[in-house]
């Protein structure tokens, strides 16, 4: 594999996977097709990765072709910011910050990561919710530059990224007002009372239910949900009991919505941030990697 990028099949691969076939490429760009298909091939070589899938005579970007064509249009378009900018034609662009969050990680937390961001520099914010294995793919192939997430998934698919616990709360059991009654005798009180849980994706799931395990106590549960948002939203209607950490319920118990029944011994919530190793950093992702905290 060569140590350098030839940009003209940078260019021309970056041309083909944009407009999806070799043949509106060459069109595009006035080559003809033997030449560019010639060039695609040099270039797959060169790197010694496969960037397509030849699937009934269409083009599929890879895994790792998706990852190059993310970099391709990155560098392309700084290139053109360079222009601008060395002849005072143009600001640059601000900083753009990929934000990823797993469902069951409150909407406040990722509210606070936003605005320590803003507070580290000027930047364009997207942000991302979905499961764990969906983002870590993301993760792992640079599309998002920082993931919160109250859940790690097996060594084997963290092996090439870091993380940091940037949070380790108690977890209660939280209901609305019409629960009060089973703060006396907690926790053998909600002992068969329905309960709204997270599912088997979280680490928490395991936990509650060694947590029931050891002081034998049942457990109806009526629903199971990663969204935070929507287990709130049942809790408060009074539907069921739910467990969670103090700081993702605090405006409901401020406003009454939910009262603390009591806390589960020896059961926590991590909240965690994780990063991929890149070669160039985003600065923002960075710091706040290092130094944000709950």
């Amino acid at each position: 594999m060569n140590n350098w990028v030839n940009y003209h099949h940078l260019f021309y691969f970056k041309a083909i996977a944009e407009e999806g076939s070799v043949s509106k490429a060459a069109e595009k760009l006035r080559l003809g097709q033997p030449t560019l298909s010639a060039q695609l091939k040099q270039f797959e070589e060169s790197l010694n990765v496969q960037l397509f899938e030849r699937q009934h005579k269409k083009l599929i970007l890879t895994e790792q072709g998706k990852l190059a064509l993310d970099y391709a249009r990155s560098i392309f378009q700084l290139g053109s910011e360079m222009m601008e900018v060395l002849h005072d034609r143009h600001i640059p662009q601000k900083l753009s910050l990929n934000i990823g969050s797993l469902d069951s990680v409150a909407k406040q937390i990722t509210l606070q990561l936003v605005k320590q961001a803003f507070k580290i520099m000027p930047c364009l914010i997207s942000l991302s919710e979905g499961k764990m294995d969906e983002l870590t793919r993301e993760l792992v192939a640079h599309r998002l530059d920082i993931l919160v997430t109250n859940y790690l998934p097996t060594e084997a698919a963290t092996r090439r990224l870091f993380h940091r616990v940037i949070s380790h709360r108690p977890v209660s059991i939280y209901g609305a007002p019409h629960f009060r009654s089973f703060k006396k005798d907690f926790p053998k009180s909600i002992s068969g009372q329905p309960m709204i849980l997270p599912t088997f994706d979280s680490k928490l799931r395991y936990d509650l239910d060694h947590w029931r395990n050891i002081y034998k106590i049942d457990f109806d549960v009526i629903s199971e949900s990663q969204d935070i948002a929507v287990k709130k939203l049942m809790a408060i209607e009074g539907l069921g009991l739910m467990p969670a950490a103090n700081h993702t319920v605090m405006r409901q118990v401020l406003s009454g919505e939910l009262i603390e029944l009591g806390v589960l011994e020896g059961v926590y919530e991590d909240l965690i941030l994780v990063s991929a190793e890149r070669r160039i950093e985003n600065p923002v992702a960075a710091r706040l990697y290092k130094d944000f905290s709950i």
